[in-house]
């Protein structure tokens, strides 16, 4: 019973560094959100951390302040998303296609554990 339990643990060291290396090349996809035909666009990273927002000029001109709170959000929603399905289709790619409920919250917390003192 021990070896299995052994066995298990380098299974889940194993997938704890893969999930690192995943995170590691999903910082450098980058994915677009836009809202308002393109009047705002939110650049974030595939971990859905925001990188660059851009506002065209003509609606800062307009000074609608109303628009502008209703366009952002959206902008950065859509952004988000974008950013779930590529995590999505990496993780359908290191589980080997298999589709496994409250996986990647799992496996995503092995990779921020800090190591024993």
């Amino acid at each position: 019973m021990l070896k299995g339990l052994g066995n298990l643990m380098k299974q889940a060291q194993e997938m704890g560094g893969k999930m690192q290396e995943l995170s590691a090349e999903l910082k450098t996809k980058r994915v677009l959100g836009s809202s308002g035909a393109g009047m705002v666009e939110v650049e974030a990273n595939g971990l859905g951390e925001v990188l660059a927002v851009r506002i065209d000029p003509t609606l800062m001109e307009k000074q609608d302040r109303e628009l502008l709170e209703d366009l952002l959000p959206a902008a950065f929603n859509a952004a988000q998303d974008k950013a779930k399905q590529i995590h999505a289709q990496h993780m359908q790619s290191l589980t080997g296609g298999l589709s496994i409920p409250g996986l990647s919250d799992a496996l995503g917390q092995l990779g921020n554990v800090p190591p024993p003192d």
